[in-house]
């Protein structure tokens, strides 16, 4: 039997997956050229297979999913269904009713995060890309590592950019990752944060997780899978709104094409930077807040408040909904409550790096004011007035809106024009 990983298993391998770029099962010193070949060629601007590969293993963290039984599934299903027509007769929004119920494993879950985020992903590699495209250093600055193998493929002198084409997919595939594959780690339903998903939106349940989180909080199942279903259903519930998914994913793509690669600015940050060694790239990719940081322009401001706006105003109104229905249906709700809310907001390195990404910062602050704009609402027209957040993106309100809810109600009954 071969020792090679099957490049399809995130659990393939022994001792450390990873090889010395970071990423599982590539090390150029020992693979043939058909495989180097396979891990550098990338039809796009992020080199999607190492993404998948990098999340599997990062998802999973040494172990593996663990598997519910038939039995278990269908009780996931049905407690989803019946969250379903708590939140229909709450909102009105009835197409949450026929959303499918999907229950995932971390990896299952990290590969359709991936698949949902390609749009954005992309756009951000797009834009980083004339940059690298621009720096063509001597060859002779490979690593060592790399030379042999890229020698082997006849890129020379002429050939560098193609050279720079190969790596800024595999880096930036690497780092879409393992955001995601750490998110997975954690994740207890689709919606922890609120992301520019591109799918049809659904309640998901990712069953590891929750049986874990079950035990470290001593909570009885039960209750802790109905609040989570209720919760994903406000939120599939919202994001079945037409224009609500398009919003954003359109403001993120926006938001992200701004950044500026500016190699001056980063080497302020991180030293010299040498676009022709990947480990360099590599090493700074650790820290990639800081890299977005060091990138952000103003091109990116007015997007970066309407994507903030939108959210605060998902994040507000979910949370309305959920206390408003779970409430009379949980006695332990609070206390539940507050443990979700922890799991959402501390998503670690992971969580820090796609709030800088899309610009937003789902904290404490955020959602205390989401909270505060539909309890201004609700407390001036009750809670049918809130419901009409999502029927049109006129309906968005602007940031001084939401610190001052009466402003917003006065806008929306101003005639269209």
């Amino acid at each position: 039997m071969s020792d090679t990983p099957n490049p399809d298993d995130p659990n393939a391998g022994s001792g450390d997956p990873f090889g010395p770029f970071g990423i599982p099962g590539f090390d150029p010193t020992t693979m043939n050229l058909a495989d180097l070949m396979r891990f550098l060629q990338s039809e796009g601007p992020v080199n999607w297979e190492i993404a998948h590969r990098t999340a599997g293993y990062v998802a999973l963290d040494g172990e593996h999913d663990a598997a519910p039984d038939p039995g278990e599934i269908a009780g996931l299903e049905d407690l989803a269904r019946t969250a379903a027509g708590v939140v229909a007769a709450e909102t009105g929004i009835t197409e949450v009713l026929s959303a499918p119920v999907r229950v995932l494993g971390r990896a299952e879950w990290a590969r359709l995060q991936l698949d949902a985020l390609k749009p954005v992903l992309e756009a951000l590699a797009v834009s980083l890309r004339g940059s690298l495209d621009g720096a063509a250093p001597d060859p002779s600055d490979l690593p060592p590592e790399l030379a042999g193998p890229f020698a082997a493929l006849g890129l020379g002198a002429d050939g560098f950019g193609g050279i720079m084409g190969m790596v800024a997919p595999m880096l930036l595939g690497t780092q879409a990752g393992s955001m995601v594959g750490y998110l997975a780690q954690h994740a207890l339903g689709r919606y922890d944060l609120p992301l520019p998903t591109t799918d049809v939106a659904g309640p998901t349940f990712v069953f590891t997780n929750l049986a874990r989180f079950e035990e470290e909080w001593s909570i009885e199942a039960r209750d802790l899978r109905f609040a989570v279903a209720l919760h994903e259903c406000v939120q599939t519930a919202v994001r079945s709104r037409p224009w609500v998914q398009a919003a954003l994913s359109r403001l993120a793509i926006e938001f992200v094409s701004g950044y500026d690669l500016d190699v001056s600015r980063l080497e302020d940050r991180f030293g010299e930077l040498d676009p022709a060694d990947p480990a360099s790239l590599a090493t700074a990719a650790e820290r990639p807040e800081e890299i977005l940081g060091a990138m952000r322009s103003p091109r990116q401001d007015d997007a970066a408040r309407r994507l903030e706006s939108l959210v605060i105003a998902i994040v507000g109104y979910a949370d309305a909904v959920l206390t408003s229905v779970a409430t009379p249906l949980l006695p332990d709700f609070g206390r539940i409550h507050e443990a979700i809310l922890r799991q959402h907001v501390d998503q670690g390195d992971a969580g820090r790096f796609v709030e800088g990404l899309l610009g937003i910062r789902l904290d404490r602050d955020a959602i205390a004011t989401g909270r505060a704009f539909t309890a201004g609402v609700v407390e001036r027209v009750g809670p049918t007035g809130l419901h009409r957040l999502w029927e049109s993106e006129r309906m968005l309100p602007t940031p001084n809106e939401l610190a001052a809810p009466g402003l917003w109600l006065a806008r929306i009954e101003l005639p269209e024009d």
